[in-house]
């Protein structure tokens, strides 16, 4: 029988997998993200002091999820894909699972995913989504998915965006790149939906200087 990575529990968020991890942060992301990309952290202050929140990045390499995480300095459960679970890389495959992700239906969010969030809020852990969906390499912000703002407002959560800035490729020798996280004001999931679309998309666009067409679209259609 097949495994069903979209359902979690309370007890899969548990002292033994937050201790690792912290752990895999401290060892493994930290250290990659000094030595080899150079990654500096702006807007730490926007930060909430709760763990119910959504972090909500842009999306330009497999990277991402961690470095969100370096950034906020926050245990994040994050929601991928449900084709990464399938994924015929098992070190991905791996890692995604066992430092708490979960899968997504994209086209149709299932009940066992919003089960999994309410969950994911009942603990010291923080949702993390990426709205486009998947990796993007072009420098444009469109096609959001709606799923985050469901979520934020389903379980009263406020979103934080996170510009990931800089990446031109993955790193082979120390200091051959340099990454930018930027850590914008949070987004209140009172505003109704487009609008919370389309300030997530404002501040990313002002943190990566990538073009706004989620805000093109919607002058062309005024």
């Amino acid at each position: 029988m097949a495994r069903n990575y979209n359902s979690r529990s309370e007890k899969d968020y548990g002292f033994l997998r937050a201790l690792y991890y912290q752990l895999f942060v401290a060892l493994v992301a930290t250290p990659v993200f000094k030595l080899m990309y150079n990654l500096k952290v702006e807007g730490r202050e926007n930060v909430p002091t709760g763990s119910k929140v959504i972090y909500a990045g842009n999306h330009v390499s497999y990277l991402d999820p961690p470095l969100v995480t370096y950034a906020v300095h926050k245990r994040i459960a994050y929601m991928a894909k449900k084709e990464l679970f399938e994924s015929k890389n098992q070190v991905l495959k791996f890692l995604v699972h066992s430092l708490g992700g979960f899968a997504v239906n994209r086209e149709k969010p299932e009940l066992a995913t919003f089960k999994t969030v309410k969950a994911i809020f009942n603990t010291p852990w923080s949702l993390g989504i990426f709205p486009q969906g998947k990796i993007v390499k072009e420098p444009v912000i469109e096609n959001i998915t709606k799923g985050f703002v469901l979520f934020a407002k389903k379980f009263e959560a406020d979103i934080v965006p996170v510009g990931i800035c800089g990446f031109d490729g993955y790193a082979h020798r120390l200091f051959e790149k340099h990454l930018t996280a930027k850590i914008g004001k949070p987004i209140s999931y009172k505003l109704d939906e487009d609008e919370i679309i389309r300030e997530w998309a404002r501040q990313i666009c002002e943190f990566t200087g990538f073009e706004n067409k989620v805000e093109k679209k919607e002058e062309a259609l005024v």
